[in-house]
């Protein structure tokens, strides 16, 4: 029997080297972001000889791994027979979709939501901003150039104020008052708790000797990187296309993508990420069993 337990930090180094097997590109196929959002979604995690398993309170991501895929389905669905329940993949990329629709056509139901598919880039694209259709971009930026700026690395002497900055941008947002952003606002604590353990990679940027913003994530696999989170004070006009154009400049070097996430529905957001022009999105599927 499959036995699910809570994510840990020490979970980090059997974790990564099964994800990196698969090579996937969705967000969920990173052990930070389950280690973050485990508290939000409830999420668990299991080993199954070559396969990693992640459940959460919507279901189960496809295992990240090497194996027999009818074999681990099988286990799957006996697990969930136990508890008298049916299995379901709650995210789930084409390919897998496609798989699994051939093998199990009449036992399945499979839906889709545009909310929860991720945008990639091409490295190239956000670093240097190039083509005009991201003129306006190059346009925004050089206007917050003028301030008085800087940008660093993220490092145990720094990330305090980072979680300070977090603070205010809490209040700017009103997060206390928002059900969605109190919960995202405490995955990023989490993050930045255990930011060096995990492995994240950051930045920040100063103005006027003030951190205004700043950004973390991590290798997804062997040509893409993730951009977990990005946070800004928006009182500094442009900080935000800042940030990120910094912050791919010295995290994403030797990617050939960056994964910037979902924008989970968000108009603003999506707008925004739209804005980047993303050279394809990861779609993601929901597979239900019948039985």
């Amino acid at each position: 029997m499959i036995e699910f337990k809570e994510v840990e930090v020490k979970d980090k180094a059997w974790a990564d080297g099964l994800l990196r097997l698969s090579g996937y590109r969705g967000c969920e196929y990173s052990f930070g972001s389950n280690y973050m959002w485990s508290r939000v979604y409830d999420i668990k995690i299991a080993r199954y000889k070559d396969f990693y398993l992640i459940k959460n309170k919507f279901g189960f991501t496809f295992p990240a791994g090497r194996g027999d895929v009818g074999e681990i389905v099988g286990v799957l669905r006996e697990y969930c027979a136990s508890g008298g329940n049916a299995l379901c993949f709650s995210s789930m990329n084409r390919e897998v979709m496609e798989t699994l629709k051939a093998a199990y056509s009449d036992e399945i139901e499979i839906t889709t939501n545009r909310d929860y598919y991720d945008y990639v880039y091409d490295f190239d694209a956000l670093a240097n901003l190039s083509g005009k259709k991201l003129h306006a971009k190059r346009n925004h930026l050089n206007r917050f150039y003028e301030n008085n700026w800087a940008f660093e690395p993220v490092t145990p002497e720094n990330i305090g104020e980072c979680a300070e900055m977090s603070e205010r941008w809490s209040e700017e947002r009103g997060v206390n008052s928002d059900k969605d952003k109190k919960k995202e606002f405490e995955a990023v604590t989490r993050g930045l708790e255990s930011f060096f353990d995990l492995g994240f990679i950051g930045g920040l940027i100063r103005v006027d000797g003030e951190v205004r913003a700043y950004s973390f994530g991590e290798p997804l696999n062997g040509d893409t990187f993730v951009v977990h989170v990005e946070k800004a004070l928006t009182q500094t006009r442009g900080i935000y296309a800042a940030i990120n154009r910094e912050f791919v400049n010295y995290a994403c070097r030797g990617f050939k993508y960056v994964n910037r996430e979902e924008d989970m529905g968000a108009e603003n957001l999506r707008k925004a990420k739209m804005s980047y022009c993303p050279a394809f999105m990861v779609e993601k599927f929901r597979v239900a069993f019948k039985t």
